[in-house]
């Protein structure tokens, strides 16, 4: 089939290139020419593991192309998929100038029937005003071609999308006429064939369902946090609550680890998103409130663990940071607890040695040269000159480090772990003392 994607970035180029590798003709459009040329040479400007194999082999095989050419990707492809940011305004709602940007541009260059998919993470609602921008350009063009606007949110996670796109546990499609359905079903027909994940609903209920399943996810996370801390002020272990509550099948053990708060382009965005919608209907999100408030205070646990050790004389001292991402497996940065705990170590005087086996390209474009960070290439490196050593990302290099080399390079022996990676046994026995979250019965120092 035709398909054109609007819109190259992470959920744009995975979502072309797993629809070309299961044969379909796809354009990738953007308006950024920097990142088309980026792909026409053969690069990619994200990290996702997988992709640049992927994209490389359909590009040869013809099956892909990128392009700055509007009008070309509309009438390139019966569905035209949109797939571009929507970053949050500042009062917490989407942003959503990018998404009727495209309707705009579709309404303009249409000349015969199209799928409008809505790809791109949008509130309750846009559906019907991506049909109104559309309209609006048609009419003023005068033609009045027909098309149908469909919503199918994404539910990719960051490090594992290609495998979650061609593996889906889900296939959600909101449509309110029965054609355009059998069509999106034909179109995901490769990723469906051993039962059938493609649920058919109303466009709204669509909509919703993919800023509930990542709320539901985060308030998961909160309640765990939430829980650490309480864990930490009884005297009682996280870590064996954790599996005590994850063993019940009605809970499970996924999302359900405690650390240094969530981050990253989805959850924080959509949680507020849903909140701003809620209270725009006079709905009264408490919930939801709660959610976002306790990971925002649990993004300073790490930094009061620290400074309560140190006695709160940091001027001066040296940091390392094992891990800059927000999550393992993806170079993104947004809303990370590494950037508040750094943050939070500048402003207290302290320096910054930081290594993150893919993020560090994308904390030097968002810090530039500064004296008081230094980004190594190694996670050895980063524990030259340091006083002590933070986790802050879960990678799964950092799991098993030797512990006795950790000690000799650090000037305290104390590790901080954020994410709750290390057994007390083995980094105690090192000579390490060892602090980390909701784990009330184990000394500080």
């Amino acid at each position: 089939m035709e398909v054109t994607i609007f819109g190259s970035g992470y959920v744009g180029l995975v979502t072309g290139a797993c629809l070309a590798e299961a044969g379909n003709n796809v354009l990738c459009v953007d308006v950024d020419e920097r990142k088309i040329a980026v792909l026409n040479a053969g690069g990619v400007p994200i990290f996702e593991p997988g992709l640049e194999d992927m994209l490389r082999r359909n590009k040869e095989a013809g099956r892909i192309a990128f392009s700055t050419d509007l009008a070309q990707g509309v009438a390139h492809g019966l569905f035209q998929f949109i797939a571009v940011g929507t970053p949050p305004d500042e009062d917490g709602s989407a942003d959503l100038r990018h998404v009727l940007s495209v309707a705009k541009t579709i309404g303009e260059h249409i000349e015969g029937y199209r799928i409008v998919v809505d790809k791109s993470t949008v509130p309750v609602g846009t559906a019907d005003r991506v049909a109104e921008a559309i309209g609006a350009a048609q009419a003023a063009r005068h033609t009045a071609h027909e098309f149908d606007v469909v919503s199918n949110p994404e539910f990719l996670k960051e490090g594992a999308a290609i495998e979650d796109f061609m593996r889906p546990d889900r296939i959600i499609v909101g449509t309110d006429n029965p054609r355009t359905g059998e069509l999106l079903r034909a179109l995901y027909a490769p990723f469906n064939r051993s039962h059938d994940r493609l649920m058919l609903m109303d466009v709204r209920s669509a909509e919703l369902t993919k800023y509930a399943a990542n709320a539901m996810l985060a308030t998961k996370i909160s309640f765990m946090n939430e829980l650490s801390n309480i864990a930490e002020a009884v005297g009682a272990d996280i870590e064996k609550v954790r599996v005590g509550i994850g063993s019940d099948p009605r809970i499970g053990y996924q999302f359900i680890y405690p650390g240094c708060g969530y981050g990253g382009s989805c959850f924080p965005k959509d949680v507020r998103a849903l909140e701003r919608t809620a209270t725009e209907i006079g709905y009264p999100p408490m919930l939801l409130q709660a959610v976002e408030a306790v990971n925002a205070r649990q993004k300073d646990v790490l930094f009061a663990k620290i400074s309560g050790y140190f006695d709160g004389a940091l001027a001066g001292k040296t940091f390392a940071l094992w891990g800059l991402a927000f999550k393992p497996n993806t170079d993104d940065m947004r809303e990370a607890s590494s950037r508040r705990l750094m943050e939070q170590l500048w402003d207290a005087g302290a320096r910054v040695r930081a290594f993150d086996p893919v993020a560090g390209e994308e904390a030097q474009r968002i810090y530039g040269d500064r004296a008081d960070l230094v980004l190594v290439d190694d996670q050895e490196a980063a524990l030259e000159g340091a006083d002590a050593l933070a986790i802050v990302t879960e990678w799964t290099q950092f799991r098993s480090p030797d512990f006795a080399a950790v000690k000799a390079r650090l000037k305290s022996p104390v590790v901080f772990d954020g994410r709750n990676i290390f057994d007390h046994g083995q980094v105690t026995g090192a000579g390490l003392d060892y602090v980390s979250i909701g784990r009330g019965l184990m000394p500080g120092r």
